[in-house]
């Protein structure tokens, strides 16, 4: 397909490396020459100078041609006037970065009336991720599919489990029993897809999907009890903590926002009276430890510098916290916290980087399986898929004993109605299921692609 980004900032150059490696033809689009000049040296994509809020810079990156315009700068206003150029000549399919919350407060008519495909929040979507976490404190990572009825959930093997060093199979009935399945391991650099021979090891990130009940009940087996998160103690007043603080007043959790800034302290005030403000550096230890940051049941570092993220995070874990949250940017920095103890991470780019890959797999896949939901796991190793089955859909209604799948692929739920069914042999497909599939380094588009007869497909393992 034919892409053009526009913007080669953190979101852009992100979106534009993910589509590159599926062997799209990318035009980036950016006012630095700078910018362009280290894009065109790390990926093979075409490079345009100019802003793409002109008609004329896009009919020179191609737009005429072009499938997706994808909207990335750091501008709303400039996104979303890109978005209505593109659409304007002729580009089916556009996307507009959009931050800005008096812009969101009428999302649905402003993205009708400039003809713009779909418009994308990173910090909404962060904070989505985020609040998720707060509700399964136990778990590193929460991914939810179908609306809410099946999600996929990480954790690290602890010494006493007694799921470690025994295999799957031989565990107790009480886990055998629950509506989960174990979808995922990763060991050190490795991500394995296991069967019921396979033995957790002490350090293990095992993912496992099921029920929001049935994960809940797993913690419980498995002895690590969780009391519903009552406070949280939030580093950084930005736009993800605005859009976290509307879930957070909701669920009723009382929260402390650290921030520098005094003009956005008195913002936040105004905004949030229920929820206490203070003004300072949220990498002061003495203002963390004055405050009682060390009480709090999750610690939740946002500020604009991941580095600083990290920094106080680890502080945080030093002093006992049980869920500490970070945000960070950057790939190299996510998997030093991780290593260090802090294992929730998000990443608004990566999440906005997701969203516009599912779209445009989607749109590969236009006459097939719906690709409805999508994430990485496995620092990036392993997908996480959530397809709608139609009539086109291969082998319905055969038992998945019968089916042959790629090497690295796993069904790992069928939604069908309002029932989540955890696949066994004799479980099969049917029109209008939603089905969760897990794959390493895949690249599949469409549900037919899981198959081991699929031929000339591409990401093909």
């Amino acid at each position: 397909m034919n892409i053009i980004i526009a913007g080669a900032g953190k979101v852009g150059a992100t979106v534009a490396h993910h589509l590159a490696a599926e062997h799209h033809n990318i035009t980036v689009v950016d006012i630095s020459e700078d910018t362009l000049t280290r894009i065109s040296n790390q990926l093979d994509v075409m490079c345009i100078k100019g802003s793409c809020a002109s008609r004329t810079v896009l009919e020179d990156a191609g737009a005429e041609d072009a499938d997706v315009v994808v909207a990335a700068t750091s501008s709303d206003e400039i996104n979303l006037l890109c978005g209505h150029t593109a659409k304007r000549l002729g580009v089916p399919y556009t996307v507009a970065r959009v931050r800005n919350r008096d812009y969101l407060a009428d999302l649905d008519n402003l993205r009708r009336d400039l003809g713009i495909t779909k418009l994308i929040n990173p910090e909404s979507a962060a904070a989505m991720d985020i609040s998720r976490m707060i509700r399964l404190p136990n778990a590193a990572d929460v991914d939810t599919f179908a609306k809410g009825k099946a999600e996929i959930i990480s954790f690290h093997v602890q010494p006493g489990d007694h799921m470690a060093d025994q295999p799957l199979s031989h565990l107790a009935t009480k886990i055998k029993n629950l509506p989960i399945l174990f979808c995922a391991v990763e060991r050190g650099a490795e991500v394995m897809i296991p069967n019921g021979s396979f033995v957790p090891q002490v350090g293990d990130k095992v993912y496992v999907a099921g029920t929001p009940s049935g994960v809940s009940q797993f913690f419980k087996v498995l002895g690590r009890h969780s009391h519903r998160v009552r406070s949280a103690f939030i580093i950084g007043g930005g736009r993800v903590t605005y859009y976290l603080l509307q879930q957070l007043e909701k669920l009723g959790i009382q929260c402390k926002v650290v921030e520098k800034n005094e003009a956005r302290c008195r913002q936040l005030a105004e905004w949030f009276p229920h929820t206490l403000i203070l003004h300072g550096d949220g990498t002061d230890p003495e203002l963390l430890t004055e405050e009682c940051m060390p009480a709090s049941d999750v610690f939740i570092a946002l500020t604009d510098r991941d580095e600083d993220n990290l920094i106080i995070s680890l502080y945080a874990h030093q002093c006992g916290v049980h869920k500490i949250i970070a945000k960070s940017n950057r790939q190299n920095y996510s998997l030093i916290a991780r290593s260090a103890g802090v294992e929730s991470v998000v990443s608004p780019k990566l999440t906005t980087a997701y969203q516009i890959l599912r779209m445009v797999r989607g749109i590969q896949n236009s006459k097939g399986s719906r690709m409805t939901a999508l994430h990485h796991i496995a620092n990036g190793q392993a997908e996480a898929m959530e397809f709608v089955v139609c009539s086109s859909t291969r082998n319905l209604g055969t038992p998945l004993k019968d089916l042959k799948l790629k090497n690295g692929v796993l069904i790992a739920g069928i939604v069908r109605g309002d029932q989540v069914i955890i696949p066994e042999g004799n479980s099969y497909l049917q029109v209008d299921d939603i089905v969760i599939v897990i794959a390493k380094d895949s690249g599949i588009v469409d549900l037919n692609d899981i198959y081991a007869d699929s031929f000339g497909l591409r990401g093909a393992l």
